[in-house]
């Protein structure tokens, strides 16, 4: 096994170590330190994007950082569109990524969800160069396949990697979402104030499913997993003022104390509101307007009263 492919499976497996500890969105103070490898200490990142320790042959890393120069972008395919560094093909970065292509080398790609805050995306591939557009195209593809001492490719190679690739693509459109609801709510409850964040999921307000349920911060809402569950099920919901209402059964019902300080006491309290960074802003989708969601209605439910509005757009 080459040193060059060493040092990649080592870096994928210091990564595992970090997503198992952090989970899998990296602060970057993390992926700026260095890896050990044989009494050396190799980075992973540079700020230029594409990186290439002194230590290999060729790059070992892509990054694309938020609201940085350059436009990185999905293509039809959900393949990734990576900029050239400048617009020189021949820049020695670029070179070194039509050289990964032609080896069919496995890369780590870097996503950046917020300022600070990176998805680790491994192993990905090269696999076609546009010089006219001066972007490289990358597939993700499974991480087995970067302990194989050569990367052949397979006759299911692509089709592999297109459906590998596009699941990737939905998994950072979680992430990111997660990541910029919390932050608006200030890794909070919306419902009941609970700030750990581990125990915090990012709710849609209008379902992803449906064409407005885009994944934006004014149809998110920072929820703690018990009354993220009790939004989906109409248990728990909102009016157009930002009061929390209980379903009414649940107001009745006499149980213990979860269900007595952790619902019927939020009944008619306010809806903690996300940080508007611009005067006027709408703040969420709660804002009035017709319900268009395909939540169940509890209304239409003859023993289940429900006093409020659950999801509702402009």
């Amino acid at each position: 096994m080459s040193t060059d492919l060493e040092i990649r499976i080592a870096a994928i497996n210091w990564l595992n170590e970090q997503i198992k500890i952090h989970g899998d969105v990296l602060p970057s103070k993390k992926l700026e330190e260095e890896i050990e490898f044989k009494g050396s200490r190799i980075p992973l990142v540079s700020p230029q994007g594409i990186f290439k320790p002194r230590q290999m042959e060729l790059p070992l890393s892509i990054t694309t950082t938020p609201h940085g120069p350059y436009e990185d972008s999905i293509d039809k395919n959900d393949y990734l569109l990576y900029k050239y560094r400048g617009k020189d093909p021949q820049h020695r970065d670029n070179v070194g990524l039509r050289k990964a292509m032609e080896r069919n080398v496995p890369l780590i790609y870097f996503h950046g969800i917020l300022p600070g805050k990176y998805s680790a995306v491994f192993p990905v591939f090269i696999i076609n160069d546009n010089p006219s557009e001066l972007t490289f195209t990358v597939a993700a593809d499974y991480e087995h396949v970067v302990v194989e001492s050569e990367f052949v490719l397979s006759e299911n190679e692509e089709s592999r990697r297109a459906y590998i690739t596009s699941q990737v693509k939905k998994r950072l459109h979680q992430r990111g979402f997660r990541e910029r609801v919390l932050a608006a709510y200030r890794s909070q409850c919306a419902f009941c104030n609970l700030k750990h964040s581990e125990l915090l999921d990012a709710a849609h307000i209008v379902p992803d499913d449906e064409p407005e349920g885009t994944p934006t911060v004014d149809n998110g809402l920072a929820l703690c997993k018990i009354h993220h569950s009790a939004f989906d099920q109409c248990i728990i919901g909102v009016t157009p003022d930002y009061q929390i209402k209980i379903r009414t059964d649940i107001l009745e019902e006499i149980d213990g104390p979860m269900l007595t300080y952790g619902f019927q006491k939020l009944h008619d309290q306010k809806l903690i509101l996300p940080k508007s960074k611009k005067p006027g802003q709408t703040r969420t989708n709660l804002t009035g307007g017709t319900k268009k969601s395909s939540r169940p209605d509890p209304q239409k439910h003859k023993t289940l009263k429900f006093p409020a509005i659950l999801c509702i757009r402009n």
